[in-house]
């Protein structure tokens, strides 16, 4: 059921907090057009609206931020020259008055009877919503049923944050246009919320009833700048045997492997409160094999991204690719960091990769291409990184999310240029020289510490599984307070130097 714009504002406002903007601006006509001109009238005086969108300032759960809502009733809510003003108008004046913003979009494209000049609509709102985002601001776009045409090729996925409702259907061309152009019969699911997030487009579908709740969570979020709990203190200490226990190469190898060797979000449930994850890479895809999104950590703002295996099942292995990211997923975590760096989160790592996907899809995709943008971002980004290594890091597809600040490893992980097995292939022309070349490698946490590419050990009395992780994650979670403590005392410019330095040294 579609939820009309006035009915919408009341249901997330705070009682008597919204307060309109741009009301009674003048129509546009630039065609002359006399049909046009007596529809907007009628559709005016049936609908109790002057057209499509409402703008305003709202209070959200105490929150006060910038507000847009389409209504599709005036005329599908196409965009014509007052949309088009009423949205640019709306992103001015939030980055004057350094608000966030919130737009409900729902659009049938462009305003046909304004010709070009509603076309001109489009690269106005872009440009507005881009002086937003240089200026930091947050926006968040809400897409609801139907997003088309030149609002969903505008400002209506420029956000940071993009949620769409559930079954919304969300395209640039419609399904008609495309199978008269195409002579093809589109499959069922074609451009609703579920297909667009599929492809990379959508964070997250989201109900209706949860609306209010979800906004008023990533507002409070990204109005809070990133430290620690004023007074924090440390868990409890754990005794912890900082002697490394004695084994092979290869042993630690299977145990870093392990099917009950804890995961990415094993330890984002452990570690952080009230993660959200967001998807797509806003290009083609999502990707399973990378978990990635926004979180707290005693208090403060993070955001979380690592490698996700799945365990238990061929199906759940299959779905997250055994934890092989495409490219699609290295894109996503450079758009996650980006957006940290953004809004000054620290980024918390986890690393647990045989490695990057090879394959015809990974290469038509330009997996090498990918993942050198990715460090080269990384290496630039002015907010505070810590990479952990917590099973397999395996080759460039882990160092993509190792460019940190500092590099912790668990004792039983590994880290190496590549698989033991095809290191012996490699060098040896004999896959089953493995654990030869496992010794060989210097891929156990002593052996890069001393080398010195990783800065910590996190010990494990017993190697860590998904049942006994309370004593790791406790330590975890005192060294990662020292980092944050650390780090978030440092300028922008600071942090990004010292990474510099760090992989300079090589």
């Amino acid at each position: 059921m579609r939820f009309h714009a006035k009915k919408r504002i009341v249901s997330l406002a705070d009682k008597n907090s919204f307060r309109e903007w741009d009301v009674n601006t003048k129509w546009s006509n630039p065609l002359n057009d006399d049909m046009y001109a007596r529809k907007l009238v009628t559709t005016a005086d049936k609908h109790k609206l002057d057209d499509a969108i409402i703008t305003g300032e709202i209070n959200i759960n105490g929150e006060h931020l910038a507000i847009g809502v389409m209504d599709s009733r005036f005329m599908m809510a196409s965009m014509g020259h007052i949309v088009g003003e009423r949205v640019t108008s709306l992103f001015e004046r939030a980055t004057k008055k350094k608000l966030p913003v919130i737009l409900f979009c729902c659009s049938g494209g462009a305003r046909m009877q304004e010709g070009i000049i509603s076309l001109m609509q489009m690269e106005k709102t872009a440009a507005a919503v881009k002086l937003h985002s240089d200026a930091g601001g947050l926006y968040i776009s809400v897409l609801t049923n139907p997003t088309m045409g030149g609002v969903t090729a505008s400002f209506a996925t420029l956000a940071d944050i993009v949620l769409a409702e559930k079954g919304a259907m969300i395209g640039f061309a419609g399904a008609r246009v495309i199978e008269q152009n195409t002579g093809k019969k589109l499959p069922n699911g074609f451009q609703t919320a579920e297909f667009q997030k599929e492809h990379g487009f959508v964070d997250m579908i989201i109900e209706r009833a949860d609306l209010r709740d979800t906004l008023s969570y990533f507002l409070k979020l990204h109005q809070k700048k990133a430290s620690l709990h004023s007074g924090e203190k440390k868990v409890p200490e754990v005794y912890v045997n900082k002697r490394l226990a004695q084994k092979t190469a290869w042993e630690r190898v299977m145990i870093a492997r392990s099917m009950n060797r804890p995961t990415s979000k094993d330890y984002i449930d452990q570690l952080f409160q009230k993660f959200t994850e967001l998807s797509g890479d806003r290009i083609s895809s999502d990707d399973c094999a990378i978990v990635g999104g926004v979180a707290y950590f005693r208090g403060c703002p993070v955001t979380v991204i690592g490698h996700q295996k799945g365990k238990g099942s061929v199906e759940a292995a299959l779905y997250r690719n055994w934890g092989m990211p495409l490219p699609q997923g290295y894109r996503k975590v450079m758009r996650l960091a980006k957006q940290a760096e953004k809004f000054h989160r620290p980024i918390i790592f986890f690393i647990d990769t045989i490695g990057a996907a090879c394959g015809q899809e990974a290469e038509e995709r330009g997996q090498g291409v990918v993942i050198a943008n990715v460090l080269q971002e990384m290496s630039t980004l002015k907010v505070p990184i810590l990479s952990i290594v917590i099973g397999e890091g395996g080759s460039g597809g882990a160092l993509a999310l190792g460019v940190g600040n500092e590099v912790w490893m668990l004792e039983n992980a590994v880290y190496s240029v590549l698989t033991p097995e095809s290191y012996a292939s490699i060098l040896w022309k004999d896959s089953s020289k493995a654990q030869q070349a496992a010794m060989q490698m210097k891929l156990e946490a002593s052996d890069l510490y001393e080398l010195g590419i990783i800065d910590k050990i996190i010990y494990e009395e017993e190697p860590v599984t998904r049942d006994n992780m309370e004593m790791v994650c406790r330590e975890l979670e005192n060294e990662m307070i020292t980092f944050l403590m650390k780090y978030l005392k440092k300028t922008p410019a600071g942090v990004a130097k010292e990474r510099y330095r760090k992989f300079r040294k090589y």
